[in-house]
């Protein structure tokens, strides 16, 4: 009895300990906190094919283009998405992620229907420039119909985060920098100065004003551009005078060194364009903005929206494979490394995101694709509309059935055809027979009706992409590869074919997952990509898909 009483004892205390409650802390549990880079810069390099980062690899440093190949994320099949290869469409596309057919830069310039003429993408009539008196500054990003990175940025924020764009070429920095940007601020050949429009603000900052006093044009333009190495070095390049490269002005041949020779009426600084010091005056500015705008500074993500405009003006003029191009390029590599030992003191290594990019590639110049008996070869840029003009009087009699000829696209005059009841489609056909007797015209593409188009899927996506009913043409006229409409020397773009459309991306920095992958991405999918690094909602006319492999997990 006694030993049950004991038991009995024992269990009741066992229940009352397990029935008094537990002691708590006030010891808080970890939480993860929402990070972001202090400042994501985009570069765009204009006219940069994707061969370019290997062809000149092992000429350049380990600061600039190598850093962020060796150290970074590459996307190594990456392509435009359209068929518009031209700078205004591609800066609008790399950050925007969106299409032609959506965000409405067709073109460098373009007919607009709604207005009855052409019109240049970034012109803006209803603003001013500030910076000087000219009528250079006259722009504005209102005829891009979609937001960009930076604008998502801005959103995100509530206008807190700081976005600046910068190029030589005003639509490298306005359509990068997009609507809400802080400022967007380009070259002025006329003075030499940086200016920006009224669309952003009313005077310069006193930063810029700063930058501009230091006259730096003016050094640059009383100097000549001579070859950074040995001619012998150059074995990436064709000789130093070839027939095809363009004899700059004051100049006898195409050859080193070349000074900059100001012609009669012409602008004072516009020669420096088309030389290294181009991307000299640029970096230079960048750095100013970097310190005078305090970027990556801040409580909140800053962006600078970033364009090499130069490569492009030396690759029109010399073309692919010429020694002017190799040597901008081992110079453009320093630039670079430049910017980024900056970021890295002022930022700090690791606190900053950059992304690279080209608007366009180039084709190989048809003289020296011709040397090694590869069909090529250049057209009248006139040729084709006088043909329409022509076909089409001789059919219907007199008229304007032609509006206007341009980026390869027929623009018909829709209000006469429908006036006088000729059906598009017998147009088309009409024009097709006409057109496909010409050398090198390998189709002619109905653009209101591209489903009933024998073309192959990548083409005709490529097509459907560029297709916006108010600002493109009727008609497609598509050349054979390898052909040059209107420019017998140098190189040009424009096309569908692989040398305009496959071009760099490479991302490095915060966030990003080192390595590479061949698979194919798009120009669409860079804008989707920084904007799920920085955890934001995608541009709105967006179309792309992160590359998921370039995120770190």
């Amino acid at each position: 009895m006694r030993l049950y009483s004991i038991s009995l004892l024992l269990f009741l205390l066992t229940i009352t300990a397990f029935a008094q409650p537990r002691k708590t802390t006030n010891t808080p549990k970890a939480t993860s906190v929402l990070t972001r880079p202090k400042l994501v810069v985009g570069i765009v390099v204009d006219q940069m094919r994707y061969d370019y980062l290997y062809r000149y690899y092992n000429r350049f440093g380990t600061g600039g283009f190598r850093r962020m190949m060796d150290e970074g994320f590459n996307a190594r099949n990456n392509h435009y998405h359209y068929a518009a290869t031209y700078t205004g469409p591609g800066h609008a596309a790399i950050y925007t992620g969106s299409a032609p057919a959506l965000n409405g830069i067709v073109g460098n310039d373009f007919y607009e229907r709604n207005i009855g003429r052409l019109m240049y993408c970034a012109e803006d009539t209803t603003v001013s420039t500030v910076g000087n008196t000219g009528t250079a500054g006259k722009m504005s990003p209102r005829n891009l119909l979609v937001t960009t990175i930076g604008d998502q940025l801005k959103l995100a924020t509530d206008g807190r985060s700081k976005v600046i764009g910068i190029a030589l070429k005003d639509r490298g920095a306005i359509l990068p920098a997009g609507h809400a940007a802080n400022a967007a601020y380009w070259f002025d050949s006329k003075d030499g100065n940086f200016i920006s429009s009224t669309f952003y603000q009313k005077d310069l900052p006193q930063w810029v004003q700063a930058f501009n006093a230091r006259k730096l044009p003016e050094q640059f333009i009383t100097k000549t551009w001579e070859p950074t190495l040995a001619m012998n070095q150059y074995t990436e390049s064709t000789v130093d005078d070839e027939p095809y490269e363009t004899v700059l002005a004051g100049e006898s041949k195409s050859i080193f060194p070349h000074g900059f020779t100001i012609q009669a009426g012409g602008l004072k600084y516009e020669p420096l364009r088309t030389s290294p010091y181009g991307d000299q005056i640029t970096k230079e500015f960048a750095l100013a903005a970097i310190k005078g705008e305090q970027l990556g500074q801040h409580d909140v993500t800053d962006m600078l929206c970033l364009s090499f405009s130069s490569p492009d003006y030396i690759g029109h003029a010399f073309g692919t494979h010429a020694i002017e191009t190799e040597d901008n390029y081992i110079r453009l590599d320093r630039q670079l490394a430049d910017i980024f030992n900056q970021l890295d003191a002022t930022v700090g290594k690791g606190q900053w995101l950059a992304f690279l990019s080209a608007d366009h590639g180039a084709v190989d110049a048809p003289g020296f694709l011709e040397q090694y008996r590869i069909p090529a070869g250049v057209r009248g840029y006139g040729e084709i509309g006088e043909t329409v003009k022509s076909t089409l009087e001789k059919a219907y009699g007199p008229g304007q059935w032609m509006l206007s000829y341009f980026n390869q696209q027929v623009y018909l005059n829709r209000a006469l055809l429908t006036e006088k009841k000729i059906p598009m489609q017998e147009v088309y056909e009409l024009l097709r027979t006409a057109l496909l007797k010409q050398k090198a015209v390998v189709n002619v593409i109905n653009l209101h009706n591209l489903g009933a188009e024998a073309l192959p899927e990548l083409q005709a996506n490529l097509l459907k992409n560029v297709y916006h009913p108010n600002r493109s043409g009727d008609f497609y006229v598509m050349q054979a590869p390898g052909w040059i409409e209107g420019r017998n020397k140098g190189t040009t773009h424009g096309t569908v074919y692989p040398y305009d459309t496959h071009v760099p991306f490479l991302v490095y920095g915060w966030g990003v997952r080192p390595g590479q992958t061949l698979r194919r991405t798009h120009i669409h999918d860079i804008a989707p990509t920084i904007t799920a690094l920085l955890k934001l909602l995608e541009p709105n006319g967006c179309i792309g898909n992160p590359v998921e492999e370039a995120i770190a997990k």
